[in-house]
């Protein structure tokens, strides 16, 4: 969560599940509908226009904790890379991959040749086929002018509807084609991903890599995410899915499979795990404290000196914009940000400022929270209802947005319990906090994966976790003399 988030703004965070989050995580135009205004502040003269791939570069590096700087994981890239170039359907062109210092799964690639892959994408990888399944696909967007053909057909979709709305003088008909024209990018775009996903297969093996490397890879990220995402509280995944514009799971094995046995059968490729697992040995594993970090249902922030605990059974997710929960199947979620609020304005004024609507003002009230100024009130949509608390802390206001499909007396108080927790960090726990990090461990006679997961105590599931993290299934023996990953303090 970054300090800066803007002034009263809610801005658009990322969705733990849809259907529940929709209110909290909606984008500013969403909220606008919903009651959410914006403020306006004075334009200042704007500085020459930065190139679009600069500009992308900065708002990617924005977006995923900025770059993460590790001499031997960028020797390791770049001497895939390069491999993968030479063996590539265009041998001149030239990329540079940026390493993210985030724990999300997920890699990019710039029309420009820029990459980028998440240090959260390198823990998860066993080899480095599997990282080479991930350089290829993202180098054959590249080779395939792929996000140069998405950027102009953004434009012409952003042009349909400017059209339909002129000619038409209809903004529902402008909007309903600016619908349609998304759905058929999103189409296009899952097109795209498997065909990125045959070309790159084809370069990795060309290059010397195992092809059945993108079969593991993706299998790994498929359970990865069933282990991450909560119910969907009857979202229908079909739904979800075909908007998406990357294709499922599924469909993606299909295809590399099939890409794969064009080449060689399963296991005809010597992997060099060990010599991956030794560059991964020391990686930071999840979130990085400075930006906050989640520990079960409690968050800590030790570069902003605050804490609290989500009420009983929330799952919680630090985004760059904001602190995420949600209960599961419960109708329940709360979203924690950082706004600016002019020290002579009250919070009780700022409750009731307008920047949601249908505030209770009878239900305000002001109170200290562990020495902390508080306030508190009701709001009621259509079909959500908000407890809100604002609370001043370091000279800004931090902001608890809780939503509830019904807001019981029994809800209300586990709110209430949660901001309650909400309190200063002591130094204590400022010094203490560091990263969970990757550890390479040799598996000795008689270790099981249920004994090598018992040394991952501050991880939650912590034995679905190290399945996953080692390609591993229920029932796998382990072999003495092999290397695992481990999570650690």
């Amino acid at each position: 969560m970054n300090r800066d988030l803007g002034n009263g703004l809610i801005a658009a965070g990322r969705t733990i599940v849809p259907a529940l989050l929709a209110l909290l995580l909606a984008s500013c135009a969403d909220l606008g509908r919903l009651g959410v205004t914006q403020v306006s502040l004075p334009e200042a003269a704007k500085p020459a226009e930065p190139p679009p791939s600069l500009r992308e570069h900065n708002r990617i590096l924005a977006a995923y904790g900025g770059a993460y700087q590790d001499a031997r994981l960028e020797a390791l890239i770049t001497h895939t890379v390069d491999k993968l170039v030479a063996a590539s359907e265009r041998p001149n062109l030239r990329y540079k991959v940026t390493i993210l210092n985030s724990p999300a799964i997920n890699a990019f690639a710039l029309p420009n040749g820029q990459l980028y892959v998440t240090r959260g994408l390198l823990a998860l990888a066993n080899d480095t086929s599997e990282l080479a399944s991930v350089l290829s696909h993202e180098m054959a967007h590249v080779i395939a002018r792929h996000a140069a053909i998405r950027e102009d057909q953004a434009r012409q979709a952003a042009l349909v509807s400017r059209v339909a709305s002129d000619v038409f003088n209809d903004p529902q008909m402008g909007a309903m084609a600016l619908a349609r024209s998304k759905i058929a990018l999103a189409s296009f775009s899952r097109q795209q991903e498997l065909e990125a996903d045959g070309v790159g297969v084809g370069i990795s093996s060309r290059a010397g890599f195992d092809p059945y490397g993108a079969v593991r890879f993706l299998t790994a990220m498929g359970r990865n995410a069933e282990l991450r995402a909560p119910a969907n509280n009857g979202v229908d995944s079909r739904f979800l899915d075909f908007l998406s514009s990357h294709p499922g799971t599924p469909d993606r094995l299909k295809i590399v499979r099939v890409n794969a046995r064009q080449y060689t059968a399963p296991g005809d490729v010597a992997r060099d795990k060990d010599s991956y697992l030794a560059s991964m040995d020391g990686l930071p594993y999840g979130e990085d404290p400075s930006e906050g970090y989640v520990r079960g249902r409690r968050f800590l922030h030790p570069r902003l000196g605050f804490t609290f605990t989500a009420p009983d059974r929330f799952t919680l997710e630090n985004t760059a914009q904001a602190v995420l929960g949600v209960r599961d199947s419960a109708n329940l979620a709360l979203r924690l940000d950082v706004v600016r609020v002019p020290a002579e304005q009250s919070l009780a004024q700022y409750l009731a400022s307008g920047w949601i609507e249908n505030v209770d003002e009878k239900s305000i009230e002001e109170f200290d929270i562990n020495g902390l100024p508080t306030a508190t009130a009701l709001a009621k949509g259509e079909q959500w209802s908000f407890r809100l608390y604002a609370i001043r802390f370091g000279g800004e206001v931090y902001r608890f947005i809780f939503a509830a499909k019904q807001l019981t007396p029994d809800a209300d108080r586990a709110f209430r319990y949660s901001v309650g927790t909400f309190r200063r960090m002591t130094q204590s726990e400022v010094d203490s906090a560091r990263p969970l990090r990757l550890r390479v461990v040799t598996v000795t006679p008689g270790d099981t994966a249920e004994r090598m997961a018992g040394r991952m105590p501050l991880v939650d599931r912590p034995l679905e976790r190290f399945l996953i993290l080692n390609g591993l299934n229920h029932g796998d023996a382990l072999r003495a003399g092999e290397k695992v990953k481990v999570v650690t303090e």
